[in-house]
């Protein structure tokens, strides 16, 4: 073969082989809030043994804080003890250290039943780091350095009141504003400015809600820029721009003390739900300057685990006590369901749902709206003793790497396909 065909042979492969697409997983659930990466170039299956393991740290400090990744950093909350919570910077090299800072103290250490521990993801905005402590300190930190930019206790500056597991809201970053629920009658809701910490708007709503446990996503819905929160008592949506409560939805929070999975978004659609009381589709209907919330199904038997849910095309992909479940979203009907490694915390990327459950284990299924195939499985090495608890964190992919915590034990996994 001359050199001008071996060099042209060369190219073909080159352009017929598989595209790498990294991404960054820069808070709560990833790039848009709904548990989908759009990484390329991922293992399609895993090795009976799972993917290589890149490195495990134990610095991590304790609870249940998913890590946020962005380029060669991750950041995430832990704790040592009640008196010590803090923001901490890894790097996703080798998992060494590069910053923390101590923000708080741990929100209601007495809870019961007891998992007191930092909660919330990091969000991460360009050299701004958000982050909202779990006795519910808000600081926004330098990305850099670890510095605090500034500080506030939403509980002694709005009345804040949290729930028995205290704050675990992730802060939504849009555009200059920063979004948390300090929950209560004062200031359920507010925006603050990214910059300095002052009140954009503050939303008191007649239902006083106390915070809950999801975290705030953005819609569209009838072509208005809102702001959907899973509160104590219900489902609301605000308008972005004013703070205006435009609807809200009490149903799926009946009898239930911990709301926790974050609400999915799609067009003029929500889907949310709690254990106890169940889950539930709404659209959402434009009405001038209001709207009216339509039902459009609701059951027990959907997904409202605590590991969330990702939708998916035209099918919802998520947990319940008994394991994973395929769910046509347009109209509740389940697909297929298998117990698959149990309850589980979840995500997707590139036709792939990485589970990460509640017992340790991992799996990789595929994206099948008409059956069950799943593409690999393990158990993570070295454990901590988590006690009483579950390892409840969310799997997070990013730049070809799987990262997995539980409690202060982080694990790194080369997923990039060869």
């Amino acid at each position: 073969m001359s050199r001008w065909s071996l060099l042209a042979l060369l190219g073909l492969m080159i352009a017929s082989s598989p595209s790498v697409q990294a991404d960054d997983w820069p808070q709560w659930r990833g790039p848009n809030r709904d548990g989908i990466s759009k990484e390329t170039g991922l293992l399609p299956q895993w090795p009976e043994s799972g993917p290589q393991l890149q490195w495990r740290v134990e610095n991590a400090g304790s609870g249940y804080s998913t890590p946020a990744v962005v380029g060669d950093r991750m950041y995430l909350l832990g704790n040592e003890g009640n008196d010590n919570e803090f923001v901490l910077a890894l790097s996703t090299g080798d998992g060494s250290e590069i910053w923390r800072t101590r923000i708080g103290s741990v929100g209601h250490p007495d809870q019961r039943p007891p998992y007191p521990g930092a909660r919330s993801t990091p969000t991460v905005d360009g050299n701004h780091v958000c982050v909202l402590g779990s006795n519910g300190d808000l600081a926004c930190l330098d990305a850099s350095s670890g510095e605090i930019h500034w500080t506030l206790n939403v509980r002694e500056q709005f009345g804040g009141q949290y729930g028995e597991w205290a704050y675990s809201e992730s802060p939504l970053v849009d555009g200059d504003q920063v979004i948390v629920a300090p929950g209560g009658s004062e200031a359920t809701v507010v925006a603050l400015n990214r910059e300095n910490g002052d009140v954009i708007w503050k939303t008191a709503l007649e239902e006083a809600d106390n915070a809950a446990y999801a975290s705030a996503v953005i819609s569209e819905a009838g072509g208005v820029k809102q702001y959907v929160h899973f509160l104590s008592k219900g489902l609301i949506g605000l308008e972005a721009e004013t703070g205006k409560l435009l609807w809200r939805f009490d149903k799926v929070a009946e009898g239930s003390p911990a709301n926790i999975p974050t609400p999915i978004v799609s067009g003029d659609y929500v889907y949310g739900g709690s254990n106890r009381g169940g889950a539930a589709l709404l659209k959402l209907n434009r009405n001038g300057e209001s709207f009216e919330v339509e039902e459009v199904y609701a059951s027990s038997r959907l997904p409202t685990g605590i590991g969330g849910a990702v939708l998916v095309g035209d099918h919802l992909y998520g947990s319940t006590g008994q394991g994973l479940v395929c769910v046509d979203f347009k109209t509740g009907e389940i697909v297929w369901q298998d117990r698959s490694i149990g309850a589980s915390a979840i995500c997707v990327a590139e036709g792939n749902l990485y589970l990460h459950g509640d017992d340790g284990d991992v799996a990789l299924v595929e994206v099948n709206p008409e059956k069950y195939v799943e593409q690999g499985r393990f158990s993570l090495p070295e454990q901590p003793d988590r006690g009483r608890s579950k390892a409840w964190e969310y799997p997070v992919v990013a730049n070809g790497h799987l990262y997995l915590r539980d409690l202060n034990v982080v694990w790194s996994y080369d997923i990039a396909g060869k």
